[in-house]
């Protein structure tokens, strides 16, 4: 798992270099926010994707803010904030709404783009939206944070079992001393 996530994660420099990220200044020199354990990891993903629900400006610095203060893995925070794009973005927000909707006894709007994309009608939707978002987020990032938990500790187990199958294989194959008559 963390051969995988090296390889898939940018270089520290790269976004050190990043004109969003250089405004934490030495706050980046802690070297847990670049550590790759179980801890920081699953709570870069559950930082990251509890930042992909709030509102699409600022993402990666709110992400990147929330990781510093509590020392996880910046570079995954700051990239798992980018799932949501333009293409996930009415979706996942609209869904969002749903729920809050429903929540607050509302009625639920139909997704017509015409109706979305005129901000006069988003003051009837802006507090649904948000409760929704708020609960989504919430909801992706335990479900994220638990998932890198049990992945990392099933993949730690499989390399535990695989040593032991090894070490057991070559304790056998080698000739014991104390089998000559």
């Amino acid at each position: 798992m963390r051969r995988w996530l090296k390889g898939i994660l940018p270089d520290p420099r790269v976004i050190l270099e990043s004109r969003w990220i250089r405004v934490f200044g030495t706050l980046l020199q802690d070297p847990n926010l670049w550590h790759l354990n179980r801890r920081s990891a699953s709570g870069g993903v559950a930082v990251g994707l509890f930042m992909m629900y709030m509102p699409p400006f600022g993402q990666v610095f709110m992400a990147a803010a929330a990781a510093i203060k509590l020392r996880v893995n910046l570079p995954i925070a700051a990239s798992l904030v980018w799932l949501s794009n333009p293409l996930t973005i009415p979706p996942m927000f609209y869904l969002a709404y749903v729920i809050g909707a429903l929540l607050t006894g509302q009625p639920i709007r139909t997704f017509e783009p015409e109706f979305w994309l005129d901000w006069h009608n988003w003051l009837g939707v802006l507090g649904p939206l948000a409760l929704g978002s708020i609960i989504c987020a919430c909801a992706v990032a335990a479900i994220g944070y638990f998932m890198v938990q049990w992945l990392w500790r099933r993949s730690l187990l499989r390399e535990i079992e695989r040593r032991r199958r090894r070490y057991a294989v070559a304790r056998d194959s080698t000739p014991s001393s104390k089998r000559q008559t």
